[in-house]
């Protein structure tokens, strides 16, 4: 058996939430020599590039969780600033990108998973992707942990999935079945000159929480679905600009974009494992008379 085939086999048998949640407890704490303990073994073993961070003394920063959400310097990462173009939501690695296969989403050789287990499991939230494009980006501990708007648009419903918390690693991905479809997972679904847009943070293990801009933090609540509606006459509504902050991961994760058929074109030069840098174009709206509108 294969050092990968093992890792995901004993991802079944451990206690999943309760080691996340244990971690999730110790980045959270605010006690100089443990959230410094673990900031600086961080840091060696991933060589963070302190110079783009507001703040770049490590050890400054109240707990080992602020320190991984930490935000960068203006214009570190520029957006780019054609309206056709849709951009990076975050510094990662493509898993993968192209289109939806009549409501199956690919993950990895040998398996796909359904779009609209994915989604929640309510057919009707899903009918606009069935044959639309998505990209999955893995952010790794090493990158910055915020993700932000590929395009501007409003809040019309958040779906908070409980679910498992298997690791997102490549090799994890390549041998669970199902894996993005099985974890914990928020979806948020926005209106956007593209159409329909759906942003899903995946939780993964030992990811300590999934926040929102909009609602604080999302996970770990009660384990049952949750769906919260943003249209006008329910909530004040929830309007992003391309660019804008609109989430973040406290131990790292994937997020995955969707979007309807014949509404964006993928730009060519990515691919499996290509790098991701927030801001930069992703992809582009195929009528670019609705960048205008």
């Amino acid at each position: 058996m294969n050092k990968a085939r093992l890792f995901a086999l004993l991802q079944y048998i451990v206690p999943q939430h309760l080691i996340s949640r244990l971690v999730g407890y110790l980045a959270d704490s605010q006690v100089g020599w443990i959230k410094n303990s673990f900031i600086t073994i961080f840091n060696r073993l991933y060589a963070i590039n302190m110079d783009e961070a507001v703040i770049e003394e490590p050890t400054r920063y109240p707990s080992f969780n602020a320190f991984f959400t930490r935000a960068l310097k203006p214009d570190v990462r520029p957006i780019h600033p054609d309206p056709i173009r849709i951009v990076c939501p975050a510094d990662g690695a493509v898993s993968q990108l192209g289109v939806i296969d009549h409501g199956r989403v690919f993950q990895a050789k040998g398996h796909s998973y359904s779009l609209t287990t994915l989604l929640g499991g309510d057919s009707t939230v899903a009918t606009p992707f069935i044959n639309g494009r998505y990209a999955t980006i893995y952010l790794s501990p090493k990158d910055y942990h915020r993700v932000h708007m590929p395009i501007e648009g409003r809040l019309r419903e958040m779906i908070y999935v409980p679910g498992q918390l298997f690791s997102v690693n490549d090799a994890t991905v390549r041998e669970v079945p199902n894996l993005f479809a099985r974890n914990e997972r928020l979806v948020a679904l926005f209106d956007t000159p593209a159409g329909p847009m759906a942003m899903i943070l995946v939780g993964a293990m030992i990811v300590a929480s999934i926040e929102t801009v909009w609602a604080g933090q999302i996970a770990p609540p009660p384990r049952t679905i949750k769906r919260t509606s943003y249209l006008p006459k329910e909530s004040t509504p929830v309007v992003l600009a391309k660019g804008d902050e609109m989430g973040r991961f406290k131990l790292g994760s994937t997020v995955i974009l969707l979007f309807g058929d014949n509404a964006i074109n993928w730009d060519q030069t990515y691919g499996p494992g290509s790098t991701t840098r927030l801001g930069e174009p992703l992809a582009e709206l195929v009528d670019e008379q609705l960048a205008e509108s």
